[in-house]
């Protein structure tokens, strides 16, 4: 986009090494459910956290149309942006002048990184108006969903009902380290994919909204219909239309449309009006 021991003797020695054991089965709990491919290293070889982001992986799999998006949509379209890392500190005042109106801001990739930038990225936007959110970028081969949602609770990924920050997101797309899947099953996926939904919940009190393609979903969870009752749906498509939706959606909340643009990172459109977004927020 232009856009890291001697024999224990005593009591107190003895009692360090019962919490070392107890320590390293709450990790092994930690990975219960997945596939045995999917007990790997709490990050990748080659791990590059700095290069993932919503949509690093889209165009390259799906491609990108040189077509503008359709200014004929059903209702009022929304302009905002997301960023990572990847565009550093962010002149937010310009951002808002161009027509953003708000902002996803990446905070966390599996357990261990956070986006050296979101402090400058999260605050800043919301300092100059826009409406933020924070998402969180998805290993699911690494750790359980409820590890994960944990981690991006910790560091960034809450909600509050202040009209101004919008529910936590999953980015869940194609894995930048290796097989399309993450060498999870369509049924796996879709529960770990839950367990992060219900821990998000759970800590804040919104459902988090799923960023995905249409033709990742439908190969990586078998097209599972079951939560678009509760998850809004943050579609990426590089396309003049939103074009089929994942099952179940009948329509997207957010559209990111494009990987550049005339705002820093990627370009979206939330599918209502100015106060539709706010009611968001607002939960």
């Amino acid at each position: 986009m232009p856009h890291r021991a001697p024999v224990l003797r005593t009591s107190a020695g003895l009692l360090r090494r019962t919490a070392v054991v107890a320590a390293t089965g709450a990790l092994l709990l930690g990975t219960a459910g997945l596939a045995p491919a999917a007990q790997a290293a709490p990050t990748p070889a080659g791990f590059h956290p700095e290069r993932d982001f919503a949509g690093s992986t889209v165009a390259a799999h799906e491609g990108r149309s040189a077509e503008a998006p359709l200014t004929s949509l059903a209702v009022t379209q929304t302009l905002g942006n997301d960023v990572s890392s990847w565009q550093g500190n962010v002149n937010w005042a310009a951002a808002k002048a161009n027509g953003a109106r708000f902002s996803y801001v990446k905070a966390t990739e599996g357990t261990s990184y956070t986006n050296p930038y979101f402090a400058q990225q999260y605050n800043g936007s919301y300092n100059a108006g826009l409406i933020r959110g924070a998402y969180h970028f998805a290993l699911p081969n690494t750790s359980s969903g409820s590890t994960q949602a944990t981690w991006f609770v910790n560091h960034g990924g809450g909600w509050s009902a202040d009209g101004k920050t919008l529910p936590p997101a999953l980015d869940i797309e194609y894995n930048p380290y290796g097989a399309t899947c993450y060498g999870l099953s369509q049924s796996a996926m879709v529960s770990w994919i839950r367990s992060f939904s219900d821990t998000v919940r759970s800590r804040t009190g919104r459902y988090p909204a799923i960023y995905t393609t249409t033709n990742w979903w439908q190969q990586c969870t078998g097209n599972n219909a079951s939560f678009a009752a509760t998850n809004p749906l943050w579609l990426a498509r590089y396309a003049s239309t939103p074009g089929t939706l994942p099952a179940g959606w009948t329509y997207q909340t957010i559209w990111q449309f494009a990987d550049s643009g005339v705002l820093p990172g990627d370009q979206n459109y939330f599918n209502g009006a100015y106060d539709r977004l706010q009611a968001l927020a607002k939960g």
